[in-house]
């Protein structure tokens, strides 16, 4: 007889609620931010919790872990969550006990704040410390961009919610593609060919039909591959499947900057991030272009924009012209739109917003 019970697949969610929340499932009536960091939500029978955000790293240690695990056992009956976005946050029903968690929090170095008109911690990809494709790296990125902005997690200084995500190539396995920020790594070379690995531990059809482009073809006289350099688009499948393609290189990949993408369906309807920045220099550890490139384009538009006006919001309304001609970034033809189905997108009018 099948047991009710197995150890496959994820244990049930519901199980490793707090009370509180169990109790007043999907009866909740309302939530206010309280100060950066500090969230409350209230039930209809009147019962509280308070939601304690702290920023934390994507890649952990079991140390770290044990350490905030014990924190949460001190003030919350040892209820903590992670949200998607690699936030930290504790769940505390006590109302005594929010703020001695808090300066608890503060004495030991962590950092409060990401909720409201405020920079959330950044969703990232692997980088270079798991990936084998990135054009990248992604931690040391967002380590170095947080740094920098460190002001606009801890306070409400922005005029809305402004998301910063990092993909560290363009198959994004962050989704940074509707972000008001976008830091996308980008290859800008076809992939080297080694033809001994090639035929020594490559499957060529197998590499062919990986090619999303067709820009892979056998090559009869090396019993290798060839590439046609002018239909590669960069992506790193070919490398995926074959060991003898690797396609990192150090002065052909770097970062580009993207703006104007939104998940959120409040006032106006989702959009896709832009290209506006199409190429910066990988300089580790602190990458200090592509931090100066975010910090300007945060600043410029917190300065202009309304309340409540997300990045693309913005943009929208004072025209891209105008984007360009505040923030200084130079427009290039990199950022026109050749895509075969670019013209759905194009501008159809001759009315220019300046």
């Amino acid at each position: 007889m099948m047991a009710s019970r197995t150890d496959f697949g994820p244990p049930n969610y519901k199980d490793m609620l707090p009370p509180v929340i169990q109790k007043n499932y999907g009866q909740w009536k309302y939530h206010e931010r309280v100060k950066p960091g500090l969230l409350k939500h209230v039930a209809e029978s009147g019962d509280e919790l308070y939601t304690v955000r702290v920023g934390s790293g994507r890649l952990v240690s079991t140390d770290w872990i044990r350490d905030v695990c014990d924190i949460a056992e001190k003030f919350c009956g040892g209820h903590l969550r992670f949200t998607s976005r690699h936030n930290l946050e504790f769940l505390v029903s006590d109302k005594d006990q929010v703020e001695p968690l808090i300066s608890h929090l503060k004495e030991k170095g962590f950092a409060i704040g990401g909720t409201g008109h405020a920079i959330s911690n950044p969703v990232h990809t692997q980088g270079w410390i798991h990936c084998h494709t990135p054009a990248t790296d992604a931690s040391g990125i967002v380590k170095s961009v947080m740094d920098d902005l460190f002001e606009y997690f801890t306070d409400w200084k922005l005029p809305a919610y402004c998301r910063i995500s990092l993909a560290c190539c363009l198959n994004m396995c962050g989704a940074v593609h509707c972000s008001d920020i976008a830091i996308l790594g980008i290859h800008r070379k076809p992939p080297h060919i080694n033809h001994d690995l090639v035929r020594a531990k490559c499957e060529i059809p197998n590499v062919i039909a990986a090619c999303p482009t067709g820009a892979i073809r056998p090559d009869p006289k090396e019993k290798s591959l060839t590439v046609n350099e002018e239909k590669c688009m960069y992506c790193g499948n070919c490398y995926t499947m074959c060991p003898g393609m690797p396609l990192a290189d150090p002065v052909g990949d770097g970062v580009s900057i993207w703006v104007g993408g939104k998940i959120s369906s409040a006032r106006t309807p989702p959009k896709f991030s832009r290209l506006v920045i199409p190429f910066l220099p990988n300089n580790p550890p602190r990458w200090p272009e592509v931090t100066s490139a975010v910090r300007n384009i945060v600043e410029t538009w917190a300065s202009h924009a309304h309340k409540h006006e997300r990045m693309g919001e913005w943009i929208d309304r004072i025209g891209w012209e105008r984007f360009f001609e505040l923030t200084g970034i130079p427009f290039t033809v990199q950022l026109i739109d050749d895509f075969t189905m670019a013209t759905e997108t194009f501008r159809s009018t001759p009315t220019f917003k300046w």
